[in-house]
C-alpha cells in the first residue's frame, strides 16, 4: 500500500512519526460511461467556460468568490492558514468512544510507525487498550480538517474519521408520528427481534450484488441471453400490523428478508 499522507501523532509532549494508509477498498464493479451509440467511452473535460476551450492542469488554480471577485490561493497560503495541522495530528484529549453517536462516523485509516517512532506507537497503542480510550484530535489533509479518532485495533493504531457537530443537518423538518405502539404489538416486535438476534459476525454478510453483477457480465460477453428473474415476494401484504408480526414470528421466517 502506498501512504497517503504522512506526519506526526501529537500527544502531551510525545510526538510520533507515523504514515497514513487507506483502509478501505470499493467493493462495486468499476463501470465505464459509454456514448450508447457507438459504444465510445466518455471523457470529462475541464473547459474555460468563457473560452471553451480544454485547461491543463498546471494552468489551474484555486479560489474563492468574494464580492464578486476571487481570491486566488496557493498551495504555500493553504499551510499558512494551519501549518502545525498540515503535519500533525494532534490529540487534544481521550474520550470514551461508546459516548459517540455513530452518526459521526465516516471513513478510517490505518497509522503505522515511520522511522524513529516505533517505541512511541507501541507505548500508545498499549496505552489506550489499557484505559480503554480514544485520542480525539484533529489534522489537515486535502486542504480540508479532520477530526478524528486515534484507536488500537488488534496491534496496530487506526485512525477514524468523525464529522464535526456543524456537519450534522437538524432533523427538525423529518416528520415523525405521535402515535404509541399497542401493548400486545410491542410484546411481539420485542419476541421477533429476540428470535433474531445474533452475535454480531460481519464475516457473514458479502457483497452478493457485485459477484451476481459481473456473472451477467461474462454471460453477455459470451453471447448467453440472461432473464430477468421472478421476485419473491416474502413479507406479508396485509395490512394488520399483528397479523405481520405473528406472521414473521413462524419458524419458516425466521430469516429477516
Amino acid at each position: 500500500m502506498r501512504a497517503i499522507w504522512s506526519g506526526t501523532i501529537g500527544f502531551g509532549l510525545v510526538n510520533i512519526p507515523v504514515k497514513l494508509f487507506s483502509a478501505v477498498a470499493q467493493s462495486e464493479l468499476d463501470l465505464d460511461m459509454l456514448d450508447k451509440r457507438d459504444y465510445s467511452n466518455i471523457r470529462f473535460k475541464r473547459v474555460n467556460e468563457n473560452t471553451g476551450k480544454e485547461v491543463s492542469w498546471e494552468n489551474i488554480v484555486r479560489g474563492y468568490k468574494m464580492n464578486e471577485q476571487y481570491v486566488v490561493l496557493t498551495d504555500e497560503d493553504f499551510e499558512k492558514a494551519s501549518p502545525e495541522k498540515n503535519k500533525m495530528i494532534e490529540i487534544e484529549e481521550f474520550v470514551d468512544e461508546s459516548e459517540i453517536d455513530s452518526i459521526y462516523y465516516e471513513t478510517f485509516y490505518y497509522l503505522q510507525p515511520d522511522k524513529g517512532g516505533a517505541r512511541a506507537y507501541a507505548l500508545l497503542r498499549d496505552a489506550l487498550l489499557k484505559t480503554g480510550k480514544a485520542g480525539l484530535g484533529t489534522y489537515v489533509l486535502r486542504n480540508r480538517e479532520n477530526l478524528v479518532l486515534v484507536k488500537p485495533s488488534n496491534d496496530i493504531l487506526i485512525l477514524q474519521k468523525i464529522r464535526f457537530q456543524q456537519e450534522i443537518r437538524d432533523p427538525e423538518d423529518i416528520k415523525s408520528t405521535e402515535l404509541k405502539s399497542k401493548p400486545g404489538e410491542m410484546k411481539m416486535a420485542v419476541e421477533l427481534i429476540n428470535q433474531l438476534s445474533t452475535e454480531f459476525n460481519i464475516a457473514r454478510y458479502k457483497d452478493t450484488y457485485s459477484d451476481k453483477l459481473m456473472k451477467l457480465i461474462k454471460d453477455k460477453s459470451k453471447g448467453k441471453k440472461v432473464k430477468k428473474p421472478q421476485m419473491k415476494v416474502v413479507h406479508s401484504r396485509s395490512r394488520d400490523l399483528m397479523s405481520q408480526l405473528k406472521a414473521s414470528l413462524q419458524p419458516s421466517k425466521r430469516k429477516a428478508s
